[in-house]
């Protein structure tokens, strides 16, 4: 944190970052954004903007000074900017004096959790493919996800069941996949497949995703549906990554459901390195 405050007037390489912080770049952005709810991009973004922001009012400086010291090529390209954060353009703020958002420095404390075991194994799997079909939608932390009820209920049960007849593979079943995830923030977007393991070609009105070759943890937990599942996402990053040597890398995660009145096993699937 104290390395970006002391880069935010120029790049802020996420390479080096990693470095400092001894991982990779992609296990970086997941872990800052699972941990601080924004993506590290738009942290930035809002440091530097809070920074603008102190200019603008001081006066002391022009608009278009200020905004090429922080990033923007032209008054215009700021004032979006600008405005988007703090909901007044930096003449307005300027002139009226107008009260502004300020995004204060992060800072993370350790908390001692753990009471409960998470049970988990670590899988060796070989690239495979995957046959479903695909959308993108919002991200929903608490509760049923709409954009993925109304998803899954337009494919349609004739096709689900084509679907569920080609699975020969592990993990076995209907998979709900989800990857380039933009942040951590209820609403950001991500990609979300819903698809089978299979060694079949897909269908002509199906999608196919090529997972490659990797090592995944595989965590599993049982409880009221869907907040065991919310919770279980959660604790894997806030909780099981940092009490581990394992890093998440780039690629889709797998989750397999069981449902059962109110209560689901879920079998959650995340690539990981060592």
């Amino acid at each position: 944190m104290a390395r970006i405050e002391t880069d935010l007037e120029q790049e802020v390489d996420v390479k080096v970052l990693a470095r400092i912080a001894g991982t990779s770049e992609y296990h970086l952005r997941r872990m800052f954004s699972a941990l601080a709810g924004i993506p590290l991009s738009e942290y930035i973004r809002r440091r530097r903007l809070t920074k603008a922001a102190n200019e603008v009012l001081s006066g002391r400086s022009s608009l278009l000074d200020i905004a090429v010291k922080w990033g923007y090529g032209s008054n215009e390209a700021f004032a979006r900017a600008f405005k988007a954060m703090h909901k007044v353009g930096p003449q307005e703020a300027r002139a009226s004096k107008k009260a502004l958002q300020s995004q204060q420095i992060l800072t993370f404390r350790l908390v001692v959790e753990g009471s409960t075991s998470m049970e988990y194994r670590v899988v060796e799997k070989d690239a495979f493919r995957v046959v479903g079909r695909g959308t993108r939608v919002p991200l929903v932390h608490l509760g049923m996800n709409p954009a993925i009820v109304e998803f899954v209920k337009g494919i349609g049960m004739p096709a689900l069941d084509r679907m569920k007849a080609l699975s020969d593979g592990e993990p076995g079943g209907m998979l709900a996949l989800t990857f380039n995830q933009e942040g951590n923030q209820e609403g950001d977007m991500l990609d979300y497949f819903q698809g089978v393991v299979t060694t079949e070609q897909a269908p002509e009105d199906m999608e196919t995703l090529e997972i490659p070759k990797n090592t995944w943890a595989v965590f599993t937990a049982t409880g009221p549906y869907p907040e065991t599942i919310q919770y279980m996402w959660r604790d894997v990053y806030t909780q099981w990554f940092p009490s581990n040597s394992y890093e998440s890398v780039e690629g889709p995660s797998m989750l397999r459901t069981q449902i059962d009145g109110d209560q689901a096993t879920a079998e959650l699937w995340i690539p990981v390195t060592s």
